[in-house]
């Protein structure tokens, strides 16, 4: 595995083969990474989204110092990455107490690396969305550097990246535990300069200036609004899905050489991807995984306007000459037609990549929509017929990426599988297509966004 570059760009260099080190190995880069994401969406959620939607104003009105609301938010991040720290070396402590205290500390330091970046972005941008933006871009930068220093390029480049610092702590392979010293000062470099730079600026003020809007506004339907709100995260998630593409199609020959010779993990490939000729079972398995990153972007873009609504700015549209229904179509047309482009963007690449089957490949990536679909009106459902529980949505979204992630490598049952929508797709590319779940799918797709929408016409608006 250390042999192939494909292999050493997705999850590093193997350190060592004890089971702890293969641990390390399979799970550190993609922990840290999740840790990252969690982190700054605290951070972000207890600044500037409190800003934003003007609850920080009314706390400060009191006796609130300037600086407490970064302080409780990087409290909040903190008692995260210190419980993530706590179960990652309690669980592996059996392999080894240091190791597994190094693997731990290097998890929750890279977590709480990212939240000052994230409490940093917070100062600087004027909205939430841009301040997630800004550090969701540190973070895929930090993972691009890693893996570009990792699959051959020069170590400098590892070493640049916070999350290459988390790999080079060495857990279970003779522990380096200075690296922890350059987490820690990362970090308090960076929370220096958020408490300098937010006792400098007003609530709800930013050291990035927004552009200013044309003087006559030329938004004249709800859909073109909807556009406008999502068109950046849009862009966004198709040229990832398009980058993402192009990496792993690059990688199904070599993860076919390293795989074919292990009965065990050809087994996990195949359960992950179906009875088939192994560089399809590995195609249809990254495809299943695009599909259910996709499901995030479709939870998201549905839970929009719910966002728009508590925030007091669907209130004035709708008091106007705007049905509810035209409001809700501009969004979910981006939900449901924007997971189909993002998807049909990462078949493209994996077929460009791969260079052959460019038909199958791509037919493959657009078969996963029947269950994007279906987690996108189970959002529908919730914000329609039960607004305060919408956010449930993610849980759903969540639960189905865990089981089809690691789900198949830890062997649970098909029932447990079955949970989510995914599990009952044909395993595409491959010999047979079964349409079925397919068409039935996209049919209880159908009637959970009808009922979402039949709750929004019956309910109060929210605020």
């Amino acid at each position: 595995m250390t042999a192939n570059s494909s292999m050493r760009a997705l999850y590093g260099p193997v350190l060592d083969d004890s089971l702890g080190g293969l641990v390390a190995w399979r799970f550190g880069t993609f922990a840290a990474v999740l840790a990252a994401v969690a982190s700054l969406i605290v951070v972000v959620r207890h600044t500037r989204e409190e800003e934003e939607t003007g609850r920080q104003e009314m706390l400060s009105a009191g006796a609130v110092g300037r600086r407490a609301p970064l302080t409780a938010a990087l409290l909040a991040a903190l008692v995260v990455n210190t419980a993530v720290a706590l179960i990652v070396t309690a669980g592996l402590a059996g392999q080894g107490a240091a190791g597994a205290l190094a693997l731990g500390l290097a998890l929750g330091g890279t977590g709480m690396d990212f939240a000052a970046t994230a409490a940093l972005a917070a100062q600087l941008t004027e909205s939430a969305r841009l301040a997630k933006g800004l550090t969701g871009a540190a973070v895929g930068l930090a993972f691009v550097l890693r893996a570009a220093g990792d699959s051959g390029g020069s170590p400098v480049l590892t070493w640049l990246s916070p999350i290459g610092w988390a790999e080079n702590v060495r857990a279970f392979a003779g522990e380096r535990w200075w690296v922890l010293l350059l987490i820690a000062a990362a970090v308090l470099v960076q929370t220096a300069a958020a408490y300098a730079l937010t006792g400098r600026r007003d609530v709800g003020a930013s050291f990035l200036a927004t552009r200013p809007g044309p003087a006559e506004g030329g938004l004249a339907t709800a859909g073109a609004l909807a556009w406008r709100l999502q068109r950046g995260t849009l862009l966004g998630w198709s040229l990832g899905f398009l980058l993402g593409g192009l990496v792993f199609g690059g990688m199904v020959e070599g993860a076919a050489d390293i795989v074919g010779d292990n009965a065990q993990a050809r087994q996990i490939v195949e359960r992950m991807g179906g009875q088939s000729a192994l560089a399809d079972a590995f195609l249809a398995t990254m495809v299943s995984l695009f599909g259910m990153v996709a499901a995030l972007f479709a939870v998201g873009s549905v839970l929009r306007p719910h966002g728009e609504e508590t925030s007091g700015r669907a209130e004035p549209l709708l008091a106007n000459a705007l049905g509810r229904l035209r409001w809700a179509a501009g969004h979910l047309l981006i939900a449901f037609g924007g997971s189909a482009l993002i998807l049909a963007l990462s078949g493209i690449g994996l077929a460009l990549s791969y260079g052959r089957d460019a038909g199958p490949v791509l037919g493959a990536s657009l078969a996963q929509l029947p269950a994007v679909w279906t987690l996108a009106g189970l959002a529908v459902l919730l914000w329609g017929a039960a607004p305060r529980a919408a956010t449930a949505a993610w849980g759903a979204a969540g639960l189905c990426l865990a089981l089809g992630w690691i789900g198949p490598a830890l062997d649970l049952p098909q029932a447990a599988l079955n949970l989510s929508p995914f599990g009952h797709l044909p395993k595409l590319p491959g010999p047979e297509t079964a349409w079925t779940p397919v068409l039935a799918l996209t049919a209880l797709a159908a009637a959970l966004v009808a009922a979402g929408l039949a709750g929004l016409r019956r309910r109060d608006v929210i605020g």
